[in-house]
């Protein structure tokens, strides 16, 4: 007998179909009526279950960073015993990720429609992001045996997560040599304060 597979919850459903038109159409294009009509619930529901446009870009943003976070998590496990390998392999995960995320390239492509609410929650207004991905970076780096003062190894994390965004925001090699120089600097890093 197949396992029965859980019901995808009326959010989920929502952020789904947000994200996938906002992919195909932009995100100026997403009223709350048009997505409401996409998932076939009212306009009520939609703003009981996410609230208005502002908390959408929001929910949108966070469940794409699951998606890359989880990258991150599997190259951690991967790499238990090797910091260095285990930052270039999240480092490259996460860089191949934004590279055909659809709705990334989405909010960051101005000829679909950018000019919007989600571009500054990656930018100016990146402190969820950072937050959320500094607390799940940090978790993992703080497992390995790393002769670090905590400030100093906050230092650490801080940089490769900017440096990471950074390089998905505005790429400038390919995933691989853009991780390679990420350890790179992190290993001077480590090697230097050690």
């Amino acid at each position: 007998m197949r396992p029965l597979l859980a019901p995808v919850s009326q959010r989920e459903r929502l952020l789904t179909a947000a994200a996938g038109f906002t992919a195909e159409h932009g995100w100026s294009a997403l009223t709350m009526a048009k997505l409401a009509d996409l998932v076939g619930v009212s306009r009520q529901t939609v703003y009981n279950e996410i609230g208005g446009k502002p908390q959408l870009a929001e929910a949108m943003v966070m469940r794409e960073l699951e998606l890359f976070l989880g990258k991150v998590e599997a190259a951690f496990a991967d790499n238990p015993a090797d910091l260095v390998a285990a930052i270039r392999a999240a480092a490259v995960s996460v860089l191949e990720l934004a590279d055909t995320d659809p709705l990334l390239h989405a909010v960051l492509s101005s000829t679909q429609g950018a000019d919007s609410d989600l571009l500054p929650l990656l930018t100016t207004h990146s402190e969820m992001l950072l937050t959320a991905a500094g607390e799940v970076v940090g978790e993992h780096v703080r497992a390995y045996d790393v002769p670090l003062p905590p400030d100093r190894l906050q230092v650490l994390i801080d940089m490769v997560i900017r440096l990471v965004l950074s390089h998905v925001m505005q790429p400038s090699g390919t995933p691989e040599e853009t991780a390679a120089t990420i350890a790179w600097i992190s290993a001077k890093v480590l090697d230097r304060e050690s």
